[in-house]
């Protein structure tokens, strides 16, 4: 009998199912979902979850309990990352994660995952499809709280061989610094000083200077590729393994850092849930862009729509 999967990434912005079937091949999409739940609204502030946060994830992890059920899914797993590593009350979140998750599968809850392990799950399924000739491999996945660099794939390691979650994100940026709409000069410099030294710190454990390819993975990326390439809507299909040139892409940065979130929502290819931290997130693509460049000659970008989701549901089968 087939095994089919459910695997959850609950981070900062999103909480995100894919319910998957193993095949020799890899992984077959039965289902696919994102929904922008903003979880860690205010943590970086307070220090812990805000109630109608925990009450914006509860709405949405039942939507994908019901659907889990209604597919047969017989393993599920969930990975909390960087708003449930900080928030004080997490005790409330894992207890309903756990109510609801057990109905699908006795005993399953909410696993926090370390920068380190949620780096090589993001690795595993973002490089999963793409040719060994192009390793070593950079996978960034720029989150809401947390950006993980991955170095892996070169000569005698296909694995991964150096990572590092720097504490930034295109939601923590936002509250931290971005605080006009368009963002000022002054908070635009000030982002800008806050990611380079947490880049600093990042490319001392992550020696980027070999690689070959960068590979970036998450919303963030996913729409700056749709804007470069002009696509009218978002399509998933166009946008995997897209290949997009610094000198399209750093040009769509500059310009959603400086409209404001109602020209940015109009955007086609824009998720409604992302207009307002996008700035944060182009940012800091522009900030590895020009360390991509100068460290390892490399000028452009591969965008994987296969991600810390696939990886997810990768280690369960």
């Amino acid at each position: 009998m087939d095994v089919t999967v459910g695997a959850i990434d609950c981070g900062t912005n999103s909480i995100r199912l894919l319910i998957a079937e193993p095949t020799p091949d890899g992984l077959r999409d039965v289902h696919r979902e994102m929904r922008i739940v903003r979880l860690g609204q205010g943590v970086d502030a307070t220090g812990e979850f805000a109630p109608e946060a925990l009450a914006r994830t509860e709405a949405a992890l039942s939507d994908y309990v019901d659907l889990m059920h209604g597919h047969g899914v017989d393993k599920v797993r969930m990975v909390a990352t960087s708003a449930a590593r900080d928030a004080g009350n997490r005790d409330e979140f894992f207890a309903m994660t756990a109510r609801l998750l057990g109905t699908v599968s006795a005993g399953a809850v909410a696993e926090v995952i370390t920068g380190t392990e949620e780096a090589e799950l993001s690795f595993r399924g973002a490089v999963g499809e793409l040719d060994s000739a192009a390793a070593p491999f950079v996978v960034v996945d720029l989150g809401g709280g947390s950006t993980e660099l991955v170095l892996g794939g070169g000569p005698g390691h296909p694995g991964v061989t150096a990572s590092f979650s720097a504490d930034i994100g295109c939601v923590r940026l936002k509250e931290r610094c971005l605080h006009s709409d368009p963002p000022t000069e002054t908070e635009i410099a000030a982002a800008r000083a806050v990611v380079r030294e947490r880049l600093a710190e990042a490319l001392q454990a992550v020696p980027v200077d070999g690689a070959h390819t960068w590979v970036g993975v998450a919303g963030t990326f996913t729409t700056l590729a749709a804007l470069a390439h002009r696509l009218p809507v978002y399509d998933p299909a166009a946008i995997h393994l897209s290949r997009t040139a610094f000198s399209d892409l750093l040009p769509v940065c500059a310009e959603l850092i400086s409209m404001t979130g109602p020209e940015r929502s109009a955007l086609g290819p824009m998720h409604e849930g992302r207009a307002d931290v996008i700035p944060g997130g182009a940012i800091i693509v522009e900030e590895l862009a020009r360390v991509m460049a100068q460290r390892a000659g490399l000028d452009e970008l591969v965008v994987s729509e296969h991600d810390i989701l696939d990886g997810i549901a990768l280690s369960i089968t």
